[in-house]
Formats: C-alpha cells, structure tokens, sequence
C-alpha cells in the first residue's frame, strides 16, 4: 500500500483509508458480523486508517470498533473520530463536552489514544467557538497524551478558509469537494501547504452520486444533478467497467491529499478497491466522463448555518490525473 505523509505530523498515512461511517449503518442498515468482517478485510488488506466518529451509528461505529482494534497492536492502526456533533441535530463544541467525547471514544474502541480528532461538521457551529474553545481544548487532550494531532472536518469551503489560517490546527478532512463531479478542494492545497496542515480527502464516489447505488434519503442532490449523473453511470457501463472505479482512480491520484476515506460494510467491495488500485486509468475514458459531467461541475449545496458558507468560492479547472 502507497503511503504519503500528512502535512507536517509524523503520520504517514495509506493512500486509501478505511471510513467506518458505513458500519455505523449511515447509508443504511447491515448485518453486524458483516460489518465486523469488511473492517478486519480492511485493516488485514492494509487500510490500517481508520475514521470514525460518536456520530456515526449514535455510537455504532464506535463501538463495534472496540470489537475488532484490540485484536490488533495499537502501533499498527492509525485511528481517528470526531468529537461536536452526536446526532442529526445535536452539536455540543464546549470544552467540557471535547474532554468527555475523547474519554468515551477511548473507551469505546477500547484503545488508550487517538491519532488524530477531528472537529466535527463544525459549519453547524459557531466558529468563533470552534478557534477559541474547542480546538484549545482539543490541544489539551494532546498534552495529556489521549490525542495525537488535532483538526476539523466538514463540508463547505468557507469554514477551511476560516480556520485553517489560524495555525490552530495538524489536518483537515474535506468530503465531497473532491472527486469526478466536484474538485473545489483543489483550492485547499496551497492554503494547507501554507499553514503547514494536512488534507485528507473522503468520499470519493459522493455519497453514492457517482455509483450504480441508490441514494440514500438525506442525499441533497437535485434531480438535474441525478440526471446526469445517472447519463455518466450508464456511460462506463456500456463500455463495459464501473463509474465507481474512475471515481476511486481519480481521488487517490493526487498526492496532495495524505488518504482518500471510503467505506463499506461488505468484504467483496474492499477487494474490489483493491484491485483497482493497481490498475492504470483509462484516461480516454475518465475525459469522456469529465465531459458528461460538466454540466454538474462542482455543484454543491448549503450545510450547516448560512453565514458558514461561501457562495462566492470560485469553481475550479478540472485537474486531470496522469496514469
């Protein structure tokens, strides 16, 4: 497995990371021993990153991880969650709350320190709080030992900009901004290298969008963006291969993002990555979807409070990967 280093911390991590949201049945509900065997097929295939967070599942994925980590020694997985949001619509980033989120995350998976924490979907919280109160109290989980390195994740551009100048920060983690329909996170890169912050790059097929899959309910897209998406699905199979391993090719090629995250609580869709991996891009093809696609290019939606979104962002060029 490629590895690259994230930022300037003395993780190096694998280019294809482990994201366990899927067990904690985020796109749906699993079968639990199925979900336990596709994070051992991960870890064993050499995805020894794994994210998650007390969202994911109200616990689920936490938990379940407790089952599997401990088979493991600690010094061969890289571990990381989120501390900020506990439900659909409940956000706590007080300091009081980031001491006992870390505690029961330790306990959870049964470990005796993270990797890396994240901020979680900080967009739905008052960002002036997230610089001042959480991250501080996040560094003070560093030097007690708990945490490694410290940083925020969520979906709109404008909540990187804002944070990451502050020096406050090791890493960030962006999803959906960038893969085949959208790479406004190419954006991030020089702002990262700047401030001396690692990017890590999750979901590369959008939350389903660019998959044969359907959505699932919560999906934002609208049906214009469905549509062609669906016209650049119907594409790749005609010429006989799967949009999602263009997707996949397409995020793990740049190597300004440390890891691209995905997730699955089946085995045979861990394998299937796998291979891909060492397979070289059709760039013929890849272009072709691009073009299809176009029309869609970095569309994106609202999240979280208004005023922690930037509507302004410039779009970006498509950057194509070289094979």
């Amino acid at each position: 497995m490629k590895r690259r280093k994230l930022g300037t911390t003395q993780i190096e991590l694998p280019i294809l990371g482990f994201g366990a949201s899927s067990i904690g049945a985020e796109f749906g509900q699993r079968d639990l021993q199925q979900s336990l065997s596709s994070a051992h097929a991960a870890i064993d295939a050499g995805l020894n990153y794994i994210d998650t967070a007390p969202y994911y599942g109200r616990a689920m994925s936490e938990v379940l991880l407790g089952f599997i980590l401990p088979k493991y020694k600690r010094e061969d997985l890289i571990l990381s969650t989120k501390i900020g949001r506990y439900g659909p619509n409940h956000f706590d980033f007080s300091a009081k709350r980031v001491a006992e989120s870390i505690d029961l995350s330790l306990e959870r998976m049964q470990v005796e320190y993270l990797d890396m924490v994240f901020c979680h979907d900080i967009e739905y919280g008052d960002l002036n709080q997230v610089i001042d109160e959480t991250l501080p109290a996040l560094r003070r989980q560093v030097d007690k030992g708990k945490v490694r390195y410290i940083g925020i994740s969520g979906y709109p551009m404008k909540i990187f900009k804002t944070v990451i100048p502050t020096g406050a920060i090791d890493c960030a983690l962006t999803y959906n901004h960038y893969n085949l329909q959208n790479d406004m996170a190419l954006q991030l890169i020089p702002l990262a290298e700047k401030h001396n912050v690692g990017l890590i790059n999750a979901a590369p097929f959008s939350a389903r969008l660019l998959t044969h899959m359907p959505l699932p309910p919560w999906h934002k897209a609208t049906d214009e963006v469905r549509r062609v998406a669906k016209e650049a699905v119907d594409f790749c199979r005609s010429h006989g291969t799967y949009i999602e391993k263009l997707a996949l090719q397409f995020s793990l090629a740049n190597p300004s993002f440390a890891s691209c995250l995905v997730g699955s609580a089946r085995m045979d869709e861990i394998q299937q990555w796998m291979s891909w991996m060492d397979e070289p891009i059709d760039q013929q093809l890849m272009t072709r979807v691009q073009e299809i696609l176009k029309p869609i290019h970095n569309w994106f939606y609202v999240e979280g409070r208004p005023e922690n979104n930037d509507l302004d962002w410039p779009t970006s060029t498509i950057w194509t990967p070289k094979s």
